[in-house]
């Protein structure tokens, strides 16, 4: 039962954008965000519900938009899916209360009930279990959907938090589930286990596997990628090669690195998943990391700051062989089956146990391979800036496989294909916002993501034309930077490492137009000197 509780401060006296975390008298360890917005002062939780960062360090905007420090976003929508608590604060006698409940105030975050009762004949049904189909059903029944909704996944657990898989190795499904089965009951989500074989859009119904059919109203595609093998000698015949998308990918890999470790572990890719997995395993293996570029993420960061994350890793146990082209795997001597080694085109050979390929992931469209739907090189599928495909007006792709109008600084509307984890999410929910309330203005979102690479790295922006500058800001040789890539004058993405919120304030700045210029930055501008106005500008 709800009750007043005294804070520790002694009143309510901020200014307007100014946030204050207090404590609350006889909880341990109770605390409460207290923050002013429009000459109002607000009541909240003082921690993210994603992964519990300090909100205090957060960026309040002129709108009230509050975001994570860390990995940007406001605090109720993607990449956080539990809402914050919010309680009625008051002034009296000279003290400062609250009104709430001593658990709700313990779990730092709000009762998110999106419980339904299904209502009429329309129907959404979800090709897909990854964060683009959890952003998908939550924004629907938060806007006001009563219709039936049905996600069709064909891996066997509840949608999970995909990326756990490579940065922490986890291979409990029910330690990554987004939410358990009595969170999809309670909001009448149907969840089918099953593959998706096929979508007819003339009868508007998606056919799987076991050969069922569901019928749909609105249609939401959210499938994913597929990892990319290598079409070598050896890597499709091998035993002990592998890929990491799944929950059973994670448990094979640790089951071949075993408890004892001590393994000869080769990681194909200098990407993202190469190195998180790297990372990850370089405790107690002999990590080696192969890659085509000068310098590990070149492509997306740049020689210069990916040199950073190559010495991180290295200090690490990690070894490197850059600029190096694979020709083929071999078998161990004593079985004609299990992988033994890799063999570079330079004539290197690395011994190998196990071996991970990081090489990228494509669209997993195939099951739409007998339609009639066009879908471009890569395999994806254009969108409008709703997400729907301009063919088919009760269709929506979401996530890997969607191709979007990117108008973030340096887009112009260019169509761009993301792969991250909080675009799905964010793309999700766009999706779903369309579907609820058609006349609606798209979500304008900014892209983020993180990745663990000794440190946190952060990232905003995209470049989908590319990028021909770099600000570097900090000091990198000890791993805290900001970096700002620029296009002409104009910053179209922000990496920091261990300088937050500067990449969730770059993100802020970015949605409203307000990003300091290539030239300001050269002159010392400080982003973190900035207010964040109300008004958007993408």
């Amino acid at each position: 039962m709800a009750q007043e509780y005294k804070l520790k401060v002694d009143s309510l006296d901020l200014r307007n954008g100014e946030k204050k975390e207090v404590e609350v008298e006889g909880i341990e360890d109770g605390k409460v965000l207290l923050a002013k917005i429009h000459d109002e002062v607000h009541a909240m939780s003082p921690k993210c519900t994603h992964y519990g960062a300090p909100l205090i360090n957060g960026i309040l905007t002129g709108s009230g938009r509050l975001t994570c420090p860390w990995h940007g976003g406001d605090v109720e929508d993607a990449p956080a899916l539990d809402p914050i608590a919010k309680f009625p604060v008051t002034e009296k006698n000279g003290a400062v209360y609250i009104t709430a409940e001593e658990s709700v105030i313990k779990a730092n975050r709000g009762k998110g009930d999106l419980s339904c009762s299904v209502q009429g004949q329309e129907k959404v049904v979800i090709v897909g279990g990854g964060s683009g189909s959890i952003g998908a059903l939550e924004g629907l029944r938060k806007n006001g959907f009563k219709g039936a909704i049905t996600l069709i996944s064909r891996e066997p657990y509840l949608p999970i938090d995909r990326t756990k898989l490579s940065k922490a190795l986890i291979a409990d499904a029910s330690k990554l589930a987004l939410h358990d089965a009595a969170w999809f009951k309670g909001a009448s989500v149907e969840t089918v286990t099953d593959e998706v074989t096929g979508v007819d859009f003339s009868a508007k119904s998606v056919s799987t596997k076991s050969g069922k059919s569901f019928p749909y109203s609105k249609l939401i595609l959210a499938s994913g990628g597929t990892p990319k093998k290598l079409p070598l000698p050896g890597f499709k015949d091998l035993d002990n090669i592998f890929v990491l998308r799944t929950v059973p990918d994670v448990q094979a890999i640790l089951g071949a690195v075993g408890e004892s470790k001590g393994k000869n572990i080769v990681v194909i890719g200098s990407s993202f998943i190469g190195m998180e997995v790297a990372n990850a395993l370089a405790s107690g293996n002999s990590v080696t990391v192969v890659g085509m570029e000068k310098a590990p993420l070149e492509r997306v960061m740049g020689a210069e700051v990916g040199s950073i994350f190559k010495r991180i890793l290295e200090k690490n146990g990690v070894k490197f062989h850059m600029e190096a082209g694979v020709e083929k795997a071999t078998p161990l001597s004593s079985s004609a089956t299990r992988v033994g080694a890799v063999h570079l085109k330079d004539g290197t050979k690395l011994d190998a146990d196990l071996v991970i390929l990081g090489v990228g992931v494509s669209p997993e469209t195939s099951y739409l391979s007998e339609s009639t739907l066009k879908l471009e090189k890569d395999g994806s599928l254009k969108t409008d800036q709703h997400f729907r495909l301009p063919s088919l007006p009760d269709v929506y792709a979401i996530g890997d496989i969607a191709t979007y109008p990117y108008h973030g600084p340096g887009g112009d509307g260019t169509p761009t294909r993301i792969e991250h984890w909080n675009v799905a999410q964010n793309a999700g929910r766009a999706a779903a916002q369309h579907i609820v309330k058609p006349q609606s203005q798209p979500k304008a979102f900014i892209p983020i993501f993180w990745s663990a690479l000794g440190s946190q790295l952060r990232y905003c922006g995209n470049t989908p034309n590319g990028w021909d500058g770099l600000v570097l800001q900090g000091k990198p040789a000890e791993n805290t930077f900001a970096a700002f890539y620029t296009k002409g004058d104009t910053v179209v993405a922000v990496a920091t490492m261990q300088k937050d919120p500067v990449m969730s304030q770059s993100a802020e700045l970015m949605r409203r137009g307000k990003m300091p210029s290539k030239r300001e930055l050269e002159d010392g501008a400080d982003v973190l000197g900035i207010s964040v106005p109300a008004e958007l500008k993408i």
